[in-house]
């Protein structure tokens, strides 16, 4: 992971959710408050804005500063849940900085992380239905060849999954079988990030 490299994916990241936000927000209209495009457009401006001292960083620092920016910046549950994946991301990292040896066990933290947050499992309609079916490809595909593409594959899939699901926890969960149906706006933003990560590394091969 050069310097260079971690500003690509910081951008690639930050660029993707903000140009999905009007999607995003219409997903969230649906089910929710109809602010996570919003919010989460403000909270990438904000982590571009700091691109320069964040790139600076080590790895692991640069992790755990995206992820205090996104918690200073980003509103309602959104920010916490986002900003303690890669807080917690950034803690693994720090004790065990071995990539791409411990990939799995280092994006497994910021899910455990998001998990305990959220009060939350799989199944329940939130972003752990496209971040934990990906760790778990993660942890079964580790040094497969087309592990990028089957990533990307897997978080797409797990995105269509949460349509015939009835949310259980968040805002969403206030409109009981109504809520089924409609994509979840934060499984759809967490696939969006993991796509521009996997397109990322993708064009460095």
């Amino acid at each position: 992971m050069t310097p260079a490299l971690l500003h690509r994916l910081i951008v690639a990241v930050s660029d993707d959710l903000i140009a999905h936000a009007d999607e995003l927000t219409a997903l969230d209209q649906a089910v929710g408050d109809g602010d996570h495009g919003v919010n989460m457009k403000r909270g990438c401006e904000a982590v571009l804005a700091k691109l320069e001292a964040i790139g600076a960083q080590p790895l692991d620092e640069a992790l755990k500063a995206v992820g205090k920016t996104l918690v200073m910046t980003v509103g309602g549950a959104s920010g916490p849940l986002f900003g303690s994946f890669f807080m917690a991301a950034g803690d693994a990292l720090s004790r065990d900085g071995k990539l791409p040896e411990n990939l799995a066990g280092i994006f497994g933290s910021g899910v455990g992380a998001v998990s305990a947050r959220g009060r939350s499992q799989p199944g329940e309609k939130t972003m752990l239905d496209v971040l934990c079916p990906v760790l778990e490809i993660l942890k079964a595909e580790a040094g497969h060849p087309d592990l990028i593409e089957r990533v990307r594959t897997t978080a797409s899939e797990a995105v269509a999954r949460t349509i015939p699901m009835q949310a259980t926890k968040g805002r969403a969960s206030f409109l009981g079988a109504r809520s089924v149906g409609h994509v979840d706006p934060g499984a759809r933003s967490s696939c969006i990030l993991v796509h521009a990560v996997c397109d990322s590394l993708e064009a460095e091969q």
